[in-house]
């Protein structure tokens, strides 16, 4: 403001009338009305980008409509918007135009998304700023992050996944990750590539093969019609950080991460675009070891660094209106040193590995009719893995005191894969059907395992440890080499009914084939509904139920193969000798050897999940999701030594020219149920996230495919609370926007106390365990301790240069994170052992407080 403005402002502050226009005096300089970018991305209901959409703004009747169409990756942009209430309508051909309602001032609109319905859909109820919807798709109780609230977030390692796998139900028997519509391992772009991450999605999806609480779906960033940047240094070091519990010093460990992400078109940008991201890792980590060992309690820091480098390259090229294509290219490689030492295993027994892999991933998707898209997905990719033991010597396993010795891991493994996902969607009427092939893992498998041709000496306390007195010596000889291929091909079909204007039905039917396991009958049907009663059509009342089939990888088939055809020879002898187990003059070879053998019959894992629930706008911008979730599994895998000494002796195994004959068994079952409240978008005037409560129980009778009952002749007692049973889990995260210096990022995790088997820690059923419990002692009988955490994120903004639009310009972030806030202890790695001298005790415990520094630069 210039001084003579001033002036007559302050002449108008005290005498109103004599510098008013018709005085004599002229008029004050009036700003110019403020005006706003409206920015977004039009999609179809697959994800997939609708380049050359048609975008209407519409505003009051005195202004002529805005009219734009997206780019080559569905982005859209309409300048110098003034103030106003406004609608955005999208066009395409084929599909129903979508619209929305948006406020421009007195600052710009955030990014908007119109998703466009195939012709023919007609299924969601908008009410305010944040619908409740009877799309199948659009369940309240899904936990939502976008790239905006992911940058306020305290992310530990920029790994915003890990982040937010808090969320997922640690009962649902694993996790599958979805980027970009398809099964994969790894993410493949960089954090700051990442546009979305949603869990429990759709729970009863036939496309997927397990229920949304197990599920976690990224969608990545595609290219832009202008060039866009994000660059991100991480940094934290140990002299930040609080003591660990079980460290004697603060470990000087320090971390330094270097991540970022270039796109922008190619040529005129008009058809042409490209996404580039890259990642580098150096982690100067270490590890804590709490041991006990003849001399005393061990407790040192060893070094454990990590160095990582990831790279991709994205091109997306759109032919005419009805064909998208996408390739990327994926390079990552790690290297890790001392892995395993920590806890009760000492730096002697650390090995070192490492692992490299590279995929291709081609993307098509092609509008055959109006009603008619098509999309496919292919990968191919190749990686190879090793790991080598800082020594050869022979592993020595005290339990539950200390593991020395040589790490015995020594191995290499190689692979070439490809996954395909080629699916259909068509709409007609008031059906929207969806249906396609699923080839999650089709791989060539190449393992060079030496692992444990050293031996190790397995010993029942530190006092046998003490008189050189084994329990057991295991050790593997012959030829390490082993091929196999796996295949894995799933078929789904789903039909999306809009029976009525507020009420749909989602029937669906999944069918899942893998080889080596012989069980071809597995079907998997799932049924949905979501009615919305009343006129305002803020309630929708939703249930479901599906089958759901399990997967098994390779590991367990590969060491069915190795013992079946005689390539490897595994030996287990009892009461051997120490250091020499078999004396002078004698040959491991004359020893009986081990095997691994399938049940005859066996059949693949599966589930039941049902469920019912509410969701309810509770105000404009929240929603409020109840939901009861009940889930029964069948068949589940466990192992069990059928060569046993038997009962009541326990004395001599019945095979004389066999040890253990380790069969793989589908005999165990596991049944949970929940209650699940999560609120999500705005808590407060300047709150906005998510939370989640869930109130559960869930046993089982087996801790996985490699676990072994206490005694294999006598299942009573296995029947108990799951090992991952929690009873109470809540979380939350969000972040508070209170001005231009106070953006605080949330997260809060509280969890009740996981369960843990009490064992007598001796050999008593002479089989070469210690697993045997006191008689009428269940499995998971003792109880640890729950765990809570608080993280935050303080973060400010600097723009470069000036921007009417907060998303748009060039800008400095600096940000400040804090893991476990309070500091306070989470212990974990309860002992249940009673012959270890740390019964009863944690031997290792989560984090103390971290900090983080932060450096983000977006143009």
């Amino acid at each position: 403001m210039n001084l003579r403005v001033a002036v007559l402002a302050l002449g108008l502050l005290i005498f109103p009338g004599i510098a008013t226009p018709g005085h004599g005096q002229p008029a004050p300089v009036q700003p110019a009305p403020a005006r706003f970018p409206v920015i977004g991305t039009v999609q179809d209901q697959t994800g997939g980008v609708l380049a050359g959409a048609v975008v209407t703004l519409v505003g009051p009747a005195s202004t002529p409509d805005r009219v734009v169409k997206a780019d080559a990756v569905g982005h859209f942009r309409i300048d110098d918007v003034a103030a106003g209430n406004y609608q955005l309508r999208a066009e395409y051909e084929g599909f129903k135009p979508a619209l929305a309602r948006l406020k421009v001032g007195p600052r710009a609109p955030g990014q908007q998304k119109l998703v466009l319905q195939l012709a023919g859909l007609t299924q969601e109820i908008t009410v305010g700023d944040n619908p409740v919807s009877i799309d199948a798709a659009q369940n309240r109780n899904t936990i939502t992050v976008d790239k905006k609230l992911i940058a306020a977030l305290p992310i530990f390692d920029q790994d915003p996944v890990a982040a937010l796998s808090r969320f997922l139900d640690p009962a649902a028997g694993g996790t599958t990750l979805v980027v970009d519509g398809m099964e994969a391992r790894k993410i493949g772009v960089s954090a700051s590539a990442i546009k979305q991450i949603k869990i429990n999605q759709d729970p009863y999806a036939a496309e997927f093969g397990r229920p949304g609480q197990g599920r976690i779906e990224v969608t990545t960033e595609a290219g832009s019609e202008a060039y866009h940047g994000e660059f991100n240094v991480t940094f934290r070091d140990g002299r930040l950080n609080a003591r660990n519990a079980f460290e004697t010093t603060t470990s000087p460990e320090q971390r330094r991460i270097f991540e970022g992400s270039l796109s922008g078109p190619i040529g005129g940008g008009k058809s042409t675009s490209f996404l580039v991201s890259a990642d580098r890792e150096a982690e100067d980590l270490w590890a804590i070891v709490y041991a006990a060992t003849p001399a005393g309690t061990f407790q040192t820091i060893v070094p454990a660094p990590v160095r990582t480098f990831s790279v991709s390259g994205t091109v997306s090229h759109q032919v005419g209106k009805k064909h998208t294509l996408s390739l990327r290219l994926t390079y990552q490689s790690e290297t890790v040193q001392n892995e395993g030492v920590g806890g009760t295993t000492l730096p002697e027994a650390g090995a070192s590995a490492s692992d490299h892999e590279a995929e291709i991933i081609y993307t098509q998707r092609t509008i055959l009719s109006p009603k008619l898209v098509n999309q496919v997905r292919f990968l191919y990719g190749q990686a190879r893995s090793s790991s080598f033991s800082a020594t050869l010597a022979p592993r020595i396993v005290v339990q539950d005191a200390f593991t020395g010795g040589g790490a015995q891991v020594d191995s290499v493994d190689t692979e070439r894969h490809f996954t395909l996902n080629e699916s259909l969607t068509w709409s007609a009427g008031k059906h929207l059907v969806k249906g396609g092939v699923i080839i999650p893992d089709w791989s060539w498998r190449g393992y060079t395992d030496r692992s444990n041709y050293g031996g190790t000496f397995s010993f029942a306390s530190l006092d046998d440890y003490t008189a050189g007195k084994p329990y057991m010596f295991a050790q593997q000889q012959g030829d390490p080499a082993l091929d196999l291929v796996q295949k894995i091909v799933s078929l789904y079909v789903q039909n999306e009914i809009s029976v009525r204007k507020n009420l749909a039905v989602t029937m669906g039917l999944r069918y899942d084939w893998q080889n080596f396991y012989g069980d071809n009958n597995n079907l998997a049907p799932r049924l949905s509904f979501a009615w919305a009663p009343g006129k305002k059509g803020t309630t929708v009342v939703r249930g479901g139920v599906g089958l759901f089939n399990d997967r098994l990888n390779e590991g367990p088939m590969a060491d069915v193969m190795r013992s079946s055809e005689g390539r490897t020879f595994k030996y287990v002898l009892l009461d051997p000798g120490y250091p020499d187990p078999i004396g002078p003059g004698s040959s491991l070879q004359d020893e009986p050897t081990s095997l691994v053998q399938l049940q005859s019959g066996l059949v693949i894992p599966h589930s039941i999940q049902y469920s019912v629930g509410i969701d309810r706008q509770v105000w404009k911008g929240t929603t409020l999701s109840v939901n009861y979730i009940e889930s029964h599994g069948f068949h589940l895998m466990r192992s069990r030594d059928v060569n046993a000494p038997p009962p009541p002796l326990y004395a001599e195994r019945p095979d004389l020219e066999h040890g253990v004959i380790r069969q793989i068994e589908s005999t165990a079952g596991q049944q949970g149920r929940s209650l699940q409240v999560v609120f999500r978008g705005k808590f407060a005037r300047l709150f906005n996230g998510s939370v989640q409560y869930v109130f559960g129980r869930a046993f089982n009778d087996t801790n996985g495919i490699g676990s072994y009952p206490a005694n294999n002749y006598d299942l009573t007692g296995e029947w108990s609370r799951a090992s991952s049973d929690e009873r109470h889990r809540f979380d939350l995260v969000g972040a508070v926007n209170a001005g231009r210096w106070f953006t605080v990022g949330i997260a809060l995790s509280a969890r009740s106390a996981r369960p843990y088997t009490m064992r007598i820690g001796r050999d008593v059923y002479n089989n070469g365990t210690t697993s045997a419990r006191l008689p009428g002692v269940p499995r998971n009988s003792l109880q640890a301790t729950g765990s809570a955490n608080l993280d935050l994120k303080w973060s400010h903004t600097f723009a470069l240069g000036e921007s009417k639009d907060e998303d748009e310009g060039a800008k400095i972030t600096v940000g400040v994170d804090a893991f476990n806030v309070l500091n306070h202890v989470n212990y974990t790695g309860y002992v249940g052992n009673l012959s270890s001298t740390f019964y009863g005790e944690p031997t290792s415990a989560q984090a103390a407080r971290r900090m983080q520094l932060t450096a983000r630069f977006e143009f």
